[in-house]
């Protein structure tokens, strides 16, 4: 046997493969973690907010420290369970918060006619940038605070997109 090959075997690889195992489970924790309570991507989808947002390609990063600790302002885009479907998260902007008047267009591709509604305590006001096709407040009406999990900070891709995505007053 080589001298290489002696000294190869002579490794304690049980060490070096546990050791490898337990450093690999740590490192997916911090990451599940930080995806869960920090920031995590998310990529939006769909008409309702342009042209803030592509269709399709966009990557965002949500911070989730923001929307657990109440830093969420009018103009800021967020991401939130939907009240329809739970399994569905959706991106919309803020257009008031709680004890905020708020006067829309009740359809806005047929008709002008408009209505104004107090946010309750507790919830936010939301539409897509699109109003023509966008499910929204309009539909669902105010939307709990609850369930707000993050506000949009920063565009990733597309690359020539890429930036801070601010408040839209």
């Amino acid at each position: 046997m080589s001298r290489f090959m002696r000294r190869l075997a002579a490794l304690p690889w049980r060490a070096i493969y546990a050791g490898g195992i337990s450093r690999s489970i740590i490192v997916f924790c911090g990451i599940a973690f930080m995806e869960e309570r920090v920031a995590g991507l998310t990529y939006p989808r769909g008409p309702s907010m342009l042209p803030a947002f592509n269709i399709m390609g966009d990557v965002v990063v949500a911070d989730k420290v923001s929307a657990r600790c109440g830093w969420v302002a009018p103009g800021d885009v967020v991401q939130f369970v939907s009240p329809e479907d739970p399994r569905k998260t959706v991106i919309k902007r803020v257009l008031g918060m709680e004890g905020d008047a708020v006067t829309y267009l009740v359809d806005p591709g047929n008709s002008d006619d408009s209505k104004t509604v107090v946010v309750p305590k507790g919830h936010i006001w939301v539409q897509g940038d699109n109003i023509y096709a966008s499910r929204d407040s309009r539909q669902f009406g105010p939307v709990p605070y609850g369930l707000v999990n993050g506000r949009i900070c920063c565009r990733i891709l597309p690359l020539k997109e890429f930036g801070l995505i601010g408040s839209k007053q």
